[in-house]
This record gives structure tokens, sequence and C-alpha cells, in this order.
């Protein structure tokens, strides 16, 4: 479960994050919608403790993040929407490299599926200079799903894959959110969002504008109108702006 009550983020002056307040239950996949600059990566980040809040709490699988962030780490994955990885370690040391790291004993077993999942198999001796764009996301990824946590961010996962690699990506995030991971996916595409996802929550300068599941937040902004999807749901939100 991911629990983050009044989260704030300041840069200097600027208020990136402002007083969010979200819960997201295992098995429920939040959709975090907002133009640039909203502070959507920013938010991701702070929940992953990748950079550290202003201030609020942030309770990962029951870990507060500050006062324990090793436990709540390890039970958390982020992925960015750039994949970090190393010139000379092969797909396959990547995997083992990341076993040490959180202490995953014989590995290979849980490796494997996950190279085959993301059809990444036949490329596990290749260096990440041999790989496209997607390959490397498809790794990186592969590498965060290894420790099996509970919790994921993804921000903008589906970068640089092809077709068939979209709709594998679309497949994994939901059938990780049906075994009880709780998951936070970031991403314009909002199409996406709404084939994955349980709930929204958009975000506009900061602030919260509005959250729950597609068909509430689809409701609010519906004006009496029978269906709206979810990309007409953020133009009458956000005022039109650019996502």
């Amino acid at each position: 479960m991911i629990e983050v009550s009044q989260l704030a983020k300041n840069y200097g002056t600027f208020a990136a994050v402002k007083d969010l307040s979200l819960t997201v239950r295992p098995g429920e996949v939040l959709g975090l919608v907002g133009p640039n600059g909203a502070g959507k990566t920013s938010t991701l980040r702070c929940l992953a403790g990748i950079i550290p809040a202003t201030r609020g709490q942030i309770r990962i699988a029951g870990h507060d993040l500050a006062a324990d962030p090793v436990a709540a780490k390890r039970a958390l994955a982020f992925f960015p929407d750039e994949p970090r990885l190393f010139d000379y370690l092969t797909v396959r040391q990547h995997l083992a490299f990341v076993a040490r790291i959180y202490g995953v004993p014989d590995h290979e077993p849980i490796a494997q599926p996950l190279l085959e999942e993301f059809e990444i198999a036949d490329k596990a001796d290749q260096l990440p200079g041999e790989l496209s764009r997607g390959m490397k996301q498809k790794l990186a990824i592969a590498c965060g799903l290894l420790h099996q946590p509970t919790v994921m961010f993804f921000d903008e996962p589906l970068t640089g894959l092809d077709p068939l690699g979209i709709r594998r990506m679309k497949n994994s995030i939901i059938s990780r959110a049906r075994a009880g991971a709780a998951i936070v996916l970031s991403s314009h595409l909002l199409h996406l969002l709404e084939e994955v996802c349980t709930h929204v929550l958009i975000l506009k300068r900061g602030e919260k504008i509005a959250d729950g599941t597609l068909a509430e937040v689809a409701a609010r902004f519906s004006q009496g109108e029978a269906a709206v999807n979810l990309e007409e749901v953020f133009i009458r939100a956000t005022g039109g702006t650019e996502h």
C-alpha cells in the first residue's frame, strides 16, 4: 500500500508539489495526470525516496519512508522515463548486480522468466550499447522487478517501445496489480491510463484538482454527457493546458 499525507516539495521558493495526499491500495493502479510542469515527476521521485520531500509523510508497504528508508525502498521499484544502465555490464550481469544489492539469493529462477517476459533473453550477453532504446527500457524494468516489489512507480514506461512491446508492458502492469501490487503510473498517453488504471489523480501547478476512480472523475467533468473519455476529462479539468 502507498499512503501519502500532506506531501510538499519546494525547490527554493518554487512549490512544485503542494499538500498532496493520496492512497493506493493493493491491486490498484493510480494514473497520475497533469500538464507539463504540474509536479508529476517530482511527486514520483519523492514517493520513491529519490529526492527528499520538503514536508509530509510517505508510507510504503507499512514503512515510513523517512524513518525507515531501507525497509520502504526494499518494497518498491521506481522506473524513470530514461533507463539508467551500466555501460560495461551485460544484460545478465545487470540482473546479477541488482540481485546482490537487494539480497536476492539464487536469482536465476526469477531473472530468466523476466528476460523472457520482456523478450530480451536472446540479448543476455550483450552490453547496453548494443541494445535499442526499447530494449534498454525493458532491461531497466526487468531489473526493477527482480526483487519482486509490492509497490511500483512508473514514469512514462512506454518510451521507446514498439507496438508489441507496449501491449506486453500494459499486460505486465495489469498482471502485477492483479497479483496485489500497488502501482502509480504517470504518462502523457491517456489512452494507456484508461486501459490499465483503476483510479486517476489530476495535478495542476502542484495541486490535486481531482481524484477517484475513472468513473468518478469522468462523472465530475461529464457536464451531463453519457460518456466522457480521459482526454476530455483532462482538457476540462486543466483548462486545455498542454500535457
